[in-house]
């Protein structure tokens, strides 16, 4: 009996000495950065847009030639994902696209800086516009940041998913930013009943913001990179300058 008790003691000493330490979910810390630049670029180039609209720059109709068109789109003019993200059908929708983006975007920026969040911000809100064209009649038209607005929102809801920012124990604190993401979607993108809201570019917006933000977390490595940041900005505000190029058909 003596040696029994002994043994078992041994057991569960080499037990106890060779257990594995439980690992704790990998997270990505990030670095919080400047977000001040990328919103105030996101407030000059829409406003900017905006006055040059209005005054018909160049003697062409910025709205005919930089909305979203179905029938276009699929004929080859691309730059309509792209142009119509800058364009606004008056000042209410101007000002809200505008502080709505200034929070989205200040948001994403201060995790992901301000060149790369905006430069996913305008590649995953132009293909948002390209697939709800797709997924709509031919004869969709539309125009507003909106969709780039709530790609900035998807952004930020993929981002803290995937890099685990509320990795806690509990599934509920785990799937909190898509919750999150969709409840704000759910009470800003949807507009009333008697309004003219493209849900389906708000909902195409949020989900490529997300595929986008998920992805980010696999390079974040070099997204602190003062270099990545730059380069990343001058891409987001390049795209924009040769969509309207092409828009207006400046380079013909």
């Amino acid at each position: 009996m003596e040696f029994a008790e002994k043994a078992k003691y041994e057991l569960w000493q080499y037990e106890t000495e060779n257990q594995q330490p439980s690992r704790k979910p990998k997270r990505i810390s990030p670095v919080h950065q400047d977000a001040i630049w990328g919103v105030t670029g996101y407030i000059v180039v829409i406003s900017v847009v905006a006055v040059l609209a209005g005054v018909a720059l160049f003697n062409k109709d910025w709205f005919a030639a930089g909305r979203v068109d179905g029938v276009l789109i699929r004929a080859g003019e691309w730059w309509r994902t792209i142009t119509a993200l800058t364009l606004h059908s008056g000042l209410p929708h101007f000002v809200g696209n505008l502080g709505f983006g200034a929070l989205f975007g200040m948001m994403a920026g201060r995790v992901l800086g301000s060149g790369v969040t905006w430069l996913a911000v305008v590649l995953s809100g132009s293909v948002a516009n390209f697939i709800n064209t797709l997924l709509l009649d031919s004869t969709h038209r539309a125009i507003g940041a909106s969709t780039a607005v709530f790609a900035a929102l998807g952004l930020i809801a993929g981002f803290s998913w995937r890099a685990k920012l509320f990795a806690q124990d509990r599934w509920a604190y785990r799937l909190g930013p898509i919750v999150g993401g969709i409840a704000l979607l759910a009470f800003t993108g949807t507009g009333s009943p008697d309004s003219n809201t493209d849900v389906g570019a708000h909902l195409m917006g949020f989900l490529c913001g997300f595929v986008s933000g998920t992805t980010l977390t696999l390079f974040y490595r070099y997204v602190p990179d003062i270099r990545v940041q730059k380069a990343s900005g001058a891409a987001a505000v390049s795209i924009v300058v040769i969509a309207w190029a092409a828009a207006l058909g400046l380079w013909a």
